[in-house]
Parts: structure tokens; C-alpha cells; sequence
């Protein structure tokens, strides 16, 4: 595998990827990342991915961001009572400890699968 350097990721035309890609931190106004979407509340809209951008690493794959277009982003969704409820249903078996059944008040570990106080007994008693 070649290494892959900053210079070689500026392909505008798609002749060497496929679609328009660019370095990191230089695509053009007009196009934006998922979260950058998310952030002006707006969704893709089920548009295909207009770029993408690149940043070469040096041991690794390159590191690679979907850009779409703004112009046919559509409004983010808004909750309905019923995505509210499916929300709190989730959150609340996250923050149940499988061990004692108590609400712990804050999700559960998933590296422990158990609340703290379950996890460390002995540091309960001290």
C-alpha cells in the first residue's frame, strides 16, 4: 500500500476516487458532514454523498468524512410524544443495574455491566 499524502488527496474531477474528494479542512462552501448538518438542524434527506475528504495518516487508512450538499439538506425531524416515550423506556433500562434491580442514576458501565456500588462492594463498607 502506498502511502497516501496531502497532495494526492485534492481530486476535485473524482477521476482518482470516484467521487470529488479533497484534503482535510478544504472542501468547498455549499458541502457539509453529517454532524455539521446535525448542527444547523438539518438531515441528508436520503441525498447520495455529493464528496468526501480525506486526511492520510501515517500507519493507517487515510481518515475519511461524507461531505452533501446544504442546498438539498432537509429539517431534521421533530419528536413526537411516541419517540419521546421510546427514548425514556431506553434510558431508563440503561440506568438499571442487572444485579440489584435499582435505578443507579446514571447509565450503567458497560465495561463493568453493573453499577458501581455492585461492582466494588468492599469499597461500600469503608
Amino acid at each position: 500500500m502506498t502511502r497516501l499524502t496531502l497532495a494526492d488527496c485534492f481530486d476535485p474531477d473524482g477521476e482518482r476516487f470516484g467521487i470529488p474528494t479533497y484534503p482535510w479542512r478544504c472542501a468547498p462552501d455549499g458541502l457539509a458532514t453529517r454532524r455539521q448538518l446535525r448542527s444547523q438542524g438539518l438531515r441528508p434527506g436520503g441525498q447520495d454523498v455529493a464528496a468526501q475528504i480525506l486526511r492520510p495518516r501515517r500507519r493507517r487508512e487515510p481518515l475519511t468524512a461524507y461531505l452533501y450538499r446544504i442546498d438539498r439538506a432537509l429539517p431534521v425531524r421533530p419528536m413526537t410524544p411516541g419517540r419521546w416515550r421510546a427514548h425514556a423506556a431506553m434510558m431508563r433500562t440503561r440506568r438499571r443495574c442487572p444485579e440489584c434491580g435499582q435505578d443507579a442514576g446514571y447509565v450503567v458501565p458497560a465495561s463493568l455491566g453493573m453499577c458501581v456500588t455492585c461492582a466494588y462492594p468492599e469499597q461500600r463498607a469503608a
